[in-house]
């Protein structure tokens, strides 16, 4: 078919969809040279009409036309509402298989709408005369057989990078300007959804921006003008008769403007002109916390922890249980659908065949409401939730579960229902009060961009639900002292705060880490602040408040005393999911961390590092299920244990070099003297550490101290470790042995004859 005989076909037809529409597609795939459908794709497997009409309950497809991997496409009569048949694509896509694009059509103009995961959303309009284009033609058929040349070339990271970098700087004059850092923080959360809602709609009339540029030439009115415009939206009213509908929330209910100048104003408008609708609230939270402290605005084009490791909990914590939960109860819906005897057009069931598929049908959809009930009531709790990442991709996936629920059973011809599950589903705790602002932010837009991404409109009156299911407060510890309480959740995930034993109280003050160690007297003395969410998520699953957790911690939880925290769920065989070695980021610093996974039961198998184990030890490493060990006669007399330091002794490898490498001391001796490689077992079974340990052998204090550098270094720490131990009311080191203490520069056990039978055999090798 030529150009111009499908323009003379097809220009002026004013036939109704169901009539023209596959037509119109076969004449548009001979204009592209392509077969249609049916010659392609006579068994409808990967190309076909009526996508989804096979469905039990019969009625209209999911799409007109589906190809796999290609499009979803959508056709509607002359002059009809695209809008709505996008959306009608939108509510499906799932069903479709998530196309990468979305096509709707009333023959005389084509939209073609971007679907790929994480990218910006783009638009394409193709109208009838531009098929007489060669171009626009071979565009249109890449959509067919290359859709990747419509991939937007900006990611979703990019463009919120873009977003938060326009408001630092603003944030940053407020700053210098005396402004109080919560103070700029709210008021900076305030225009940025304002510029999210105008761009998805919620805010009419590009209202926010046409404030900007009235406020332009006189920023004096910026204070009235805004308060007048954040007044409207926190109560609902209307500015120069335009209607705003009523946003609440708690974000708009102070709309004490802060004063911003012409500056600040010009580049507010240069924000606004971007696409707000499509920021990722995973990392938006994140950037913007960088960019309003002052002490991490160096770190705003630093990598961030991104979704995928984020889903490394997420996904075995909350999606896979949960897919496993409605896979067995779509099983048996799908059995009672099928087993029913079968209404048509040529037979109508009547008497005991009609009562046994209405009560098939029931207990079917009874299964199905209880499983939406089971979701529309499921609680994660993120108590160190800083920003909202864990937040958002948690309920992300617990919203595409529902969704997908719903379309498996409305193609067994069950009713769906409008998505139950929202911003209440998610619990936070945060210390912070502005990352739990941010929080909130963070998922109020991620609720409103996961609707309007799947053809539903926002929840109205009130557009915003009150989230005081976010608490601003310390989770582990009460301003009385006591144990601080979490709320009952089902799951519990997240990414509590990075802070080493020998660091927190330099950090969080003497006081607060006494009063914390007092409060939980079950947990080991000495352990990083990370283990108290591990201990205090293991108490809640063992009184019944929590079926299973999945938290982040540093490489530390595995060993030592930190590890005790993991002893109850790895004796229950409950560490069901495990990564021992992960890259993280903390504050735009890369770290090695653990992510731990565990529950109060035993599964039939483990994940430890991707890779299926029977089981996972506290030490986060494969448990053994052979025989216990037993003593090697040939390591008699040759191995035993090894050095007790009883102090400071070790090095970090840095600071080893530093002093290798420094002249010769007043002895005429090297620090290689009395500098050796510290190793224990995890340097044989895991990654060397590289760290050393100082040894003056059996030398007196004076022999010693000719060493400068590591005996000025051995003095400095053996100090700084008793007056700790003092201010917290621990014994000193080497406390019940008066002997050993006196002798403080000498490592409490060398194991001298060990060293000795060592160094015969050394030589006896030589």
């Amino acid at each position: 078919m030529t150009p111009d005989n499908f323009l003379k076909k097809w220009r002026d037809v004013e036939l109704k969809e169901r009539s023209a529409s596959q037509s119109h597609f076969n004449d548009l795939c001979a204009l592209l040279g392509l077969p249609d459908p049916v010659s392609a794709d006579a068994k409808g497997e990967w190309f076909t009409f009526e996508k989804g009409a096979s469905k039990t309950g019969g009625g209209n497809g999911w799409a007109d036309v589906w190809r796999r991997e290609c499009f979803g496409w959508e056709y509607k009569g002359r002059h009809a509402n695209l809008d709505k048949a996008y959306a009608q694509l939108l509510q499906y896509s799932v069903a479709l298989e998530n196309p990468p694009l979305l096509i709707v059509s009333d023959m005389h103009r084509i939209v073609i709408r971007t679907n790929w995961t994480n990218s910006v959303q783009e638009t394409h309009e193709i109208a009838l005369d531009d098929l007489i284009d060669g171009a626009v033609r071979d565009r249109l058929k890449a959509a067919f057989i290359n859709p990747e040349q419509f991939k937007p070339a900006k990611s979703r990271q990019q463009l919120t990078e873009e977003t938060a970098r326009d408001f630092v700087a603003i944030a940053q004059r407020l700053r210098e300007r005396g402004h109080e850092a919560h103070r700029v923080a709210h008021f900076v959360n305030q225009l940025v959804f304002c510029m999210f809602a105008e761009d998805v709609g919620l805010l009419p009339d590009y209202l926010f921006t046409k404030m900007l540029t009235a406020s332009h030439l006189r920023p004096e009115r910026f204070e009235s003008n805004a308060a007048k415009l954040f007044g409207a939206m926190a109560e609902g009213g209307d500015i120069d008769f335009t209607p705003i509908d009523w946003f609440n929330g708690g974000l708009f209910t102070d709309n004490n403007v802060l004063p911003v100048s012409s500056e600040d104003i010009a580049q507010l408008l240069s924000a606004a002109r971007r696409d707000w609708s499509q920021i990722d609230p995973s990392i938006l939270g994140t950037l913007f916390e960088r960019g309003l402290d002052p002490a991490k605005r160096s770190q705003l084009g630093a990598h961030y922890t991104d979704r995928d490791k984020i889903m490394m909990i997420v996904r075995p914590v909350i999606i896979e249980p949960l897919e496993a939960e409605w896979a067995d109860a779509l099983a048996r819906i799908t059995a009672l659908v099928v087993n029913a005897p079968r209404q048509t057009a040529e037979k109508l069931l009547r008497g005991a065949e009609l009562g046994k598929r209405t009560r098939a049908l029931t207990e079917a959809q009874a299964i199905h409401a209880a499983f939406i009930e089971r979701l529309a009531n499921f609680r994660v709790l993120d108590p160190a939730c800083g920003s909202g990442n864990f937040l958002y991709v948690s309920l992300k996936a617990l919203k595409d579960i529902e969704h997908r629920a719903n379309l498996d059973a409305e193609a067994l011809g069950l009713l769906r229902g409008f998505p139950r599950t929202g911003p209440e589903n998610v619990l936070g705790i945060e210390l912070n009060p502005y990352a739990a602002e941010l929080a909130r932010v963070s998922v109020w837009i991620g609720e409103i961009q996961w609707m309007r991404r799947n053809g539903f409109d926002a929840a109205k009156n009130p557009i915003l639900r009150p989230l005081q299911t976010i608490e601003c407060r310390d989770a582990v510890l009460n301003e009385d002292g006591t144990q601080a309480e979490w709320p009952t959740a089902e799951v519990v995930v997240g990414n509590p705060p990075f802070l080493g034993n020998k660091k927190m109280i330099g950090e969080l003050g003497e006081d607060y880490v006494r009063a914390l160690r007092k409060a939980w007297s079950e947990v080991p003395g000495g352990v990083d602040l990370v283990c108290y969410w591990f201990a205090k998520a293991w108490a809640m699953m063992v009184s019944g408040r929590l079926e299973r957790a999945g938290l982040v911690a540093t490489q530390a939880i595995r060993r030592g005393t930190n590890r005790k925290v993991l002893n109850g769920a790895a004796g229950l065989d409950g560490i069901f999911n495990a990564w021992s070695d992960e890259e993280w980021t903390v504050d735009g610093a890369d770290v090695r961390v653990s992510l731990v996974c565990f529950e109060p039961q035993k599964r039939p198998h483990a994940a430890l590092d991707g890779i299926q184990v029977d089981g996972i030890g506290p030490d986060l490493k494969p448990k053994l299920t052979e025989a216990a060990p037993v003593a090697l006669t040939e390591n008699k007399g040759v191995a035993g244990q090894g050095t007790i330091s009883g102090g400071p002794f070790e090095v970090a490898p840095a600071v080893a070099r530093e002093l290798l490498t420094a002249p010769v001391n007043p002895n005429g001796e090297m620090n290689a003297e009395v500098l050796r490689p510290w190793r224990n077992g995890d340097d044989l079974t895991d990654r060397p550490s590289d760290w050393w340990i100082i040894d003056f052998g059996e030398r007196e204090q004076s022999e010693a101290a000719f060493f400068e550098k590591p005996y000025a270094l051995l003095e400095a720490a053996w100090d700084a470790e008793q007056r700790r131990r003092a201010a917290l009311g621990e014994k000193a080191l080497r406390a019940g042995e008066p002997k050993t203490a006196a002798r403080w520069w000498v490592m409490q056990r060398r194991r001298t004859k060990l060293l000795s039978r060592a160094s015969f055999m050394n030589t006896e090798s030589v």
